[in-house]
């Protein structure tokens, strides 16, 4: 008979797994890995994401990877940036060309009608050799050579069919800069070469199992992963719905009575966006905010495993706005945590905690 997994305890199994019912006693770049990379449109976000799941996080940490070229920020998994290891960067980035040329075909493709592809890749990586540039920057030289074509579209065409990354300072703790991106094999000094597709399947569980097929395709953004799930040698569970879960076999599954603690999250953090199925960490189907900036200045909070707010910092002030009204223990909690992640986001600086009525 095949184990039922409730959905607690399908929240506190994934908990677990994103190092958030107990901050880990692991280094950055290890971390990265485990959670299969972090989303980044908003550069910055990664930092609050490993403050909150890692014991005695520094952003310095996160930086010097960052300016080492130990990590990069990049188009992988959705077609949407992620931060990950140069290790993960070199084997994945090939998987997801397919969803990449896919997804430009269908926004810019007309654009670009009546321009040699080969010749406009060809040209677009020689300008990003010699340094790296903006879209806007790049679209601009490569209109020189196909003036009748959109220079927008031009620039999409090169960083959707060419492996890039974006550079320093942009993602750095404390500078800022734009999004200029460069050849992820130039960058890194080194070829890519293609995992199998099972591998990366394994690291999604690894970071967010037990899931339905449709989890994973969800969070990859790839199709046709069934017959690659059926293959491996998983264990299987029934969701309260009836679902067929899957997930590693060793990977920890604490009881549902097991205490979670009040994280904050920054904006995009990927507990909230890798499942189709979001029951497990959000109630009544609630969309997932997604504001623009750099990121470190909002976000969202977990209470007792689930999402039950959001939080903004705005001249010293961080206002903290529930969904529902708390209990005085999760109130302290919660303003404990507070006050942790404002020591952390700016240490010489003294912040107002404000926490509105729901």
């Amino acid at each position: 008979m095949t184990d039922v997994l409730s959905r607690r305890g399908l929240n506190r199994a994934t908990l677990a797994r994103q190092h958030l019912l107990e901050r880990a006693p692991t280094p950055a770049i290890d971390a990265i890995e485990h959670l299969g990379g972090m989303q980044s449109q908003a550069p910055l976000a990664p930092y609050v994401g490993l403050w909150t799941r890692l014991q005695d996080f520094a952003a310095d940490e996160l930086s010097t990877l960052t300016e080492q070229r130990q990590v990069v920020r990049l188009h992988l998994m959705r077609n949407t940036v992620h931060l990950v290891s140069a290790r993960d960067c070199l084997g994945w980035r090939p998987l997801f060309h397919p969803l990449h040329a896919a997804r430009f075909s269908g926004h810019f493709r007309h654009g670009t009608q009546g321009v040699n592809r080969d010749a406009l890749l060809r040209q677009a990586k020689q300008l990003l050799e010699e340094q790296p540039r903006t879209r806007a920057e790049l679209g601009k030289l490569l209109a020189e050579r196909w003036p009748d074509a959109d220079p927008n579209a031009l620039a999409y065409a090169a960083t959707h069919h060419i492996a890039l990354c974006q550079v320093p300072p942009r993602g750095v703790w404390g500078k800022n800069g734009p999004a200029a991106w460069a050849p992820v094999e130039s960058w890194l000094g080194a070829p890519l070469r293609s995992v199998p597709v099972d591998a990366l399947v394994l690291r999604y569980l690894g970071a967010f199992g037990p899931a339905h097929v449709a989890d994973i395709q969800v969070w990859s953004g790839l199709t046709r992963l069934r017959e690659v799930v059926e293959r491996l040698p998983l264990r299987t569970f029934r969701g309260q719905e009836g679902q067929t879960l899957y997930d590693l076999p060793e990977a920890p599954r604490p009881s549902e009575d097991m205490p979670a603690p009040p994280r904050f999250l920054p904006e995009y953090d990927n507990l909230l966006l890798s499942h189709k199925d979001r029951t497990r960490v959000i109630l009544g189907n609630r969309p997932v905010p997604l504001p623009p900036g750099n990121g470190a200045t909002a976000g969202t909070f977990l209470v007792d495993g689930m999402w039950q707010g959001t939080w903004k910092i705005r001249n010293h002030s961080l206002r903290i706005r529930p969904f529902t009204r708390l209990c005085r223990e999760d109130y302290d909690a919660l303003l404990t945590e507070a006050a942790q992640l404002c020591a952390f986001l700016a240490p010489q600086a003294t912040h107002d905690i404000v926490l509105d009525k729901p």
